[in-house]
């Protein structure tokens, strides 16, 4: 398709020479001799791209740019041109809205150059923007699956709080979700345009961490061989979610106050502070209550965070929403895995919602993954399902008939329980968990992957 262009120029030569050279490279060219009559002509046309002088009568490049913002006429990328531009008129032109800026004589060559630059721009602009109109649409209501009352309780508490910068803790069971309402938020929220980051406050040691959040100067430390923003600075205009906010450590509790109270941040080493414009989102497997009243949370920044609180209620708690998840599931590995699986078998849905997900939505989903990767026909059978949700509707349940006898599987689904149990007890805690359970963080992690735990 052929791009439509304007030039602007009061130069009948340079208009025609123009025109003659752009219409060969497959480019459909009008003319203007001024300002005035380029505006009359984008009130009535279309264009793609528009080359304008800088110096001509009645109206010159520079009021054009203005006039063409006030009106807000066209979303056309401006290229200007001119034989008398300083750097100074550059720039100015560059923050009226014109995308580059070109000096006469020029060379035909220099102009498509120039050209194709601009094209390239407004493709990646335009992919920007159906990408940020799918990421909404991903994140929309529509795709949250979810028919519990809890669940649309949920919703509404975010619909509500999305378009207020109020600090949102969403608590809930490790796999329930709690990233996903977290982007649910942003992308519902008047700073859906602006970046949404999300960090574990847990995955990181505490001497990378600080780094990482706040940022570093030249020289702040060894490694520090160059100035770095922190995600604070990266989420500017945007939404930082901080995920296992209750394994923060002490130390930068005090810092993450700092910036709720004053919204301004001090990069590692500097000494001077910067503003920034951040929605705070903290979510956490923990109590924090209880950890507040251990002593390892404190109080003061528990109470600045807790301000809107959102809790996701384990899969459990809301059964009724495992069929709709099922299909949901299916569909997207289907795209995924390229599979063409159409359902899944009663008998098979029934022992699903009879087991008891310790790890929650995530669980269910790389089960459902799982089976149709495994899957035979073109719906899901029953011995398509691992062996702990067949072997008891429950992890640690007794079993029936042969496999009752075996001491081999029975310790299996015990020790499967205990690390449930101890993951539980601890709030997904691996660390703790592990040492509850006496055996090494590593034996740990080990376990979790052997047996498929969600933790």
């Amino acid at each position: 398709m052929e791009q439509q262009l304007l030039i602007v120029d009061d130069e009948e030569n340079m208009r025609h020479m123009l025109s003659a050279f752009l219409r060969k490279h497959n480019y459909q060219a009008d003319m203007a001799g001024n300002g005035a009559d380029a505006l009359k002509r984008i009130r009535d046309h279309h264009y793609d791209i528009i080359l304008c002088d800088i110096r001509m009568p009645e109206m010159d490049g520079m009021t054009f740019l203005k006039k063409r913002a006030e009106e807000q006429l066209t979303a056309a990328t401006v290229i200007m041109m001119s034989a008398y531009g300083t750097i100074d008129d550059a720039i100015e032109a560059m923050k009226m809205g014109a995308y580059d800026y070109v000096s006469k004589p020029f060379k035909p060559d220099e102009i498509l150059l120039t050209l194709k630059k601009a094209e390239e721009r407004e493709r990646l602009r335009k992919e920007n923007m159906q990408l940020r109109k799918e990421i909404k649409k991903e994140y929309s209501f529509e795709n949250i699956i979810a028919k519990s009352e809890e669940m649309h309780r949920v919703f509404d508490a975010v619909r509500k709080v999305a378009d207020y910068k109020t600090t949102v803790l969403i608590t809930g069971e490790s796999g329930t979700g709690k990233e996903l309402i977290a982007k649910a938020i942003h992308y519902h929220s008047d700073r859906s345009n602006g970046p949404f980051v999300a960090i574990n406050c847990g995955a990181i040691p505490d001497n990378l961490l600080e780094s990482e959040l706040f940022g570093h100067v030249k020289g702040a430390f060894t490694d520090a061989t160059r100035n770095k923003k922190g995600l604070f600075e990266e989420a500017d205009k945007g939404t930082l979610l901080l995920d296992e906010i209750g394994d923060l450590p002490k130390f930068l509790q005090v810092k993450i106050l700092r910036v709720l109270q004053d919204s301004e941040i001090r990069r590692v080493g500097d000494t001077k502070t910067n503003k920034v414009d951040v929605r705070i989102i903290a979510a956490t497997v923990k109590d924090l209550a209880r950890e507040v009243s251990k002593g390892t949370f404190r109080e003061d920044l528990y109470y600045r965070l807790n301000v809107i609180p959102i809790h996701l209620p384990p899969l459990r708690d809301r059964r009724e929403d495992i069929p709709l998840l099922v299909q949901h599931f299916i569909k997207k590995c289907n795209t995924l895995l390229e599979t063409r699986i159409q359902g899944i078998a009663n008998e098979a849905v029934g022992v699903l919602m009879d087991y008891t997900w310790m790890g929650n939505v995530r669980e269910l989903e790389n089960t459902i993954e799982r089976a149709m990767v495994l899957s035979e026909t073109d719906h899901i059978q029953m011995d398509q399902l691992p062996d702990r949700i067949l072997d008891g509707n429950r992890p640690g349940s007794p079993a029936s008939g042969e496999k009752a006898l075996s001491i081999k599987k029975a310790a299996r689904e015990m020790e499967r329980d205990l690390i449930g149990k101890a993951l539980e007890r601890t709030k997904g805690n691996r660390t703790h968990a592990a040492r509850l359970l006496e055996i090494s963080h590593r034996t740990l992690l080990y376990k979790i992957e052997e047996y498929g735990i969600q933790a």
